[in-house]
């Protein structure tokens, strides 16, 4: 099998994934939702969340480098391997005392706290399990952390819904996690160890440690500064507003985290081309980048617009006493245009060695967030929290622009052409869902507003086959498919 060949098949096993890995996700989560209720959906994912800040200081950035070293000497790959596992072990135990200290310190009831010691167990078999994968993926090969990670989900999905289903309540249900966790660990150990042939063991050498800490600090700052930013807020909802305002905050930020995977999957083939275009073809770089937006912009619109008109619809799925998270889900979803714009610029930035302009603008935005919601959640709650996702995603936004028009001669009227269209298109849809929504069932409200809004936008002019046949083709393109082996993994 050819370089590009492998490439092709990882990226297919990779998106293939994370699509069936949402899904699973999201089904448990939705089922976990209607059995429990706000109150206690919000102590359970207030624990995940807690625990997952503490999990960044297991791991500096130490896989995105193991990955990118055994990508460049595969002969080294046991002695980067050891190197690494000998420095997460103490900060593992750092970690764990931490999360100990900090959940008694801020005084939840015994409840929450064993939800927190039993996540804390995941936490640092996850961190583990990822420093496999990434030497597995230092050697070009996606297929076993791919399926590995939908065997996670499954496991969650059907040992935890059986224990609600028995009464087992939260605690079983978050031990399922752990089992998943611990499958998860074993299943990566064995991997790197029968598969890759490489021998697991802890090593101190002290030279080596040196330049992984040297060469991952870039890493792990974005890495702390993106885990409090995305978690930290379930844990000022709980200590400013209490566990049912979690619970509602949730799931507006679940619907809109599982839709994450259509920008995620996109631009997992779009770096490897902007990395090659921007050492060989700049025009062609800022080409791509364009079109990307607006092929993103016209996936995020009518997926708001829909949101914002069916959110009454759509609470129902997690059952009666949910009402509450109407609000901060019309107000939060808004925020997805950000959110899916902000993946491209990411990328860009990335691709051409601006990672640093990528850490400053999450230090700005994750600085504004905490302030915006120690503002804003004492008045209005799980609402406030939503409007500080709304308003710290688009300061990213523009942040990232504003670095954008830096490396390239980025033409922002060509993409706010394609906004406006689709904004008309997703409105004529919007006024079509209003006025069905008291007559039809809402899966044939959904699938006629998505019919209307692709012939809309189509008659506008918005898309034509043209772009799509254009942007697939970048993505064949021999000289982009082959830079994504030796690229360096993105902040």
């Amino acid at each position: 099998m050819t370089k590009v060949e492998n490439i092709a098949k990882n990226t297919s096993y990779l998106t293939i994934a994370l699509i069936f890995q949402k899904i699973i996700s999201f089904t448990y989560f939705t089922l976990l939702a209607r059995y429990v209720g706000p109150a206690s959906l919000g102590k359970y994912y207030l624990a995940i969340s807690f625990t997952t800040i503490f999990a960044i200081f297991i791991d500096l950035g130490f896989t995105n480098i193991l990955t990118r070293e055994i990508a460049k000497e595969k002969d080294k790959a046991e002695s980067w391997l050891a190197s690494i596992l000998a420095m997460k072990l103490p900060l593992s135990v750092l970690a764990l005392g931490a999360v100990i200290i900090m959940v008694n310190v801020l005084g939840y009831d015994q409840l929450t706290k064993t939800l927190v010691y039993i996540s804390a167990i995941s936490m640092v078999l996850d961190s583990f399990s990822a420093t496999f994968f990434g030497a597995i993926r230092g050697f070009h090969n996606l297929k076993y952390e791919s399926i590995s990670s939908v065997v996670f989900q499954i496991i969650v999905l059907l040992v935890g819904y059986t224990s609600l289903l028995l009464g087992g309540g939260l605690i079983p249900a978050m031990a399922a996690l752990a089992l998943a966790s611990v499958y998860n660990f074993s299943y990566s150990l064995f991997i790197v160890r029968r598969r890759l042939e490489i021998a697991v063991r802890l090593f101190w050498e002290k030279a080596l440690m040196k330049k992984i800490i040297f060469i991952s600090w870039p890493f792990a700052v974005y890495g702390i500064l993106q885990r409090l930013y995305m978690y930290l807020d379930s844990v000022l909802l709980s200590v400013l507003a209490g566990d049912i305002q979690v619970g509602l905050y949730q799931v507006a930020f679940k619907i809109i985290f599982a839709l994450q995977f259509l920008p995620s999957a996109f631009t997992a083939s779009l770096y490897p081309a902007m990395s090659a275009y921007w050492h060989g073809n700049r025009s062609q770089l800022l080409v791509s980048f364009e079109r990307a937006m607006n092929y993103l912009i016209i996936i995020s619109l009518p997926i708001i617009v829909g949101a914002v008109v069916l959110a009454d619809k759509i609470i129902l799925l997690f059952k009666s006493g949910y009402d509450g998270a109407a609000l901060p889900l019309r107000i939060s979803i808004i925020s997805l245009i950000f959110i899916f714009l902000n993946f491209p610029i990411g990328s860009l930035l990335n691709a051409c060695d601006a990672q640093k302009k990528n850490t400053r603008n999450m230090a700005i935005v994750m600085t504004v967030s905490l302030l915006l919601n120690i503002l804003l959640i004492p008045r209005w709650q799980a609402a406030g929290a939503s409007a500080t996702v709304l308003m710290t995603n688009a300061l990213m936004f523009m942040l990232g622009i504003s670095a954008v028009k830096k490396i390239v001669p980025y033409r922002l009227r060509k993409n706010l052409k394609t906004f406006g269209k689709a904004l008309a298109a997703s409105v004529v849809m919007g006024l079509m869902i209003y006025i069905g929504n008291g007559y039809l069932n809402i899966f044939i409200v959904t699938i006629l507003g998505g019919a209307i809004y692709f012939y809309g936008l189509f008659l506008f002019g918005g898309f034509s086959r043209a772009d799509i046949k254009s942007v697939m083709k970048s993505f064949k393109r021999r000289e982009a498919a082959a830079e994504i082996a030796n690229s360096e993994p993105s902040l």
